[in-house]
């Protein structure tokens, strides 16, 4: 418990001075979105890539792809459900609060945390490859559908081949696979690259956190809350009753329930922006879900570390 606690004070004081920089300006008004940037397309793609090259696979995608895919799946239904029943939104509306509740910030957030708090950046690497190759394209049909009557299939089957973290976590994955040993000289470089991430992720999100105000939106606010409750609170409990139905237990039990209760990931925004529906729901419950997983995964901790 107390490795878990300096893990989160670890991860919590890096995003108070990321802060405080946005606060005094340091960088410029671009200096956020230019750290995110670089982690998205350079560091987080190099992390990946030593992480996998030297993981046990066997470990790494024993049950957490099942376990990811059972609790998103079940949660972004209850979401369309409510949705249906409760308030009403259009289809693509709809689609934009199904991944708030239940797409998860595997980068951000969850690289962080995986390394920080559950010890091994590996942990991440199924959640974020079965988001990336599975969830996202398939939100994209939909999106695509809803918004336009039609949809880019070729350009949304490639968009998974244009994520450097896909690649990166590939590259990862073949090495390994392969059996063959870098040289340190070649993979040192690429080592101290990847060490550069989480500071730079989590700077970035500290920033980001200058002048927020959340569920300014008075007629989303419920669905907001509704996709909230679900990443942080029924994601994470359907995470842990799949997790205990395949056997896990112990620290497996309690990386497999942490990452349900990672926030929502700021790819939501994005889609959202993109196709301009639900940009209030998508935007409101990124904050809402980043704020509550703090005191969601210190509760978790407390319960299974």
């Amino acid at each position: 418990m107390t490795g878990v606690l300096i893990g989160f004070g670890i991860i919590a004081f890096v995003i108070v001075v990321g802060y405080i920089a946005g606060r005094l300006g340091v960088g410029g008004p671009s200096a956020g979105f230019v750290l995110n940037r670089v982690a998205f397309f350079v560091t987080n793609p190099a992390l990946l890539f030593t992480v996998l090259a030297k993981a046990d696979l066997h470990e790494v995608f024993s049950a957490s792809v099942v376990i990811a895919a059972v609790s998103a799946v079940v949660t972004a239904g209850v979401f369309v459900l409510a949705s249906r029943l409760f308030f009403r939104r259009s289809a693509a509306e709809t689609t934009i609060g199904a991944l708030g509740a239940g797409y998860v910030n595997a980068n951000n957030i969850g690289i962080p945390v995986a390394l920080y708090v559950l010890g091994n950046a590996s942990f991440v690497a199924p959640v974020l490859l079965l988001q990336l190759i599975v969830f996202a394209p398939t939100a994209l049909v939909v999106l695509d559908i809803t918004s336009h009557g039609r949809a880019s299939i070729r350009g949304i089957l490639l968009q998974p081949v244009r994520n450097p973290m896909i690649l990166a976590s590939l590259a990862g994955l073949a090495l390994d696979l392969s059996g063959w040993k870098v040289p340190d000289a070649v993979f040192q470089p690429f080592d101290l690259l990847g060490g550069a991430a989480v500071p730079l992720v989590l700077l970035a999100f500290g920033m980001s956190l200058r002048g927020a105000k959340p569920l300014r939106a008075a007629h989303e606010r419920m669905p907001i809350v509704a996709a909230s409750l679900g990443k942080v609170v029924f994601m994470p409990l359907v995470a842990w009753i799949v997790a205990l139905l395949l056997g896990l237990h112990g620290h497996e039990l309690f990386a497999a329930v942490a990452l349900g209760a990672l926030p929502t990931a700021q790819n939501v925004f994005n889609f959202a922006s993109r196709y301009q529906r639900g940009e209030a729901l998508a935007r409101d419950t990124v904050l809402v879900t980043t704020i509550a997983a703090i005191p969601a995964l210190l509760i978790i901790a407390w319960l299974l570390a």
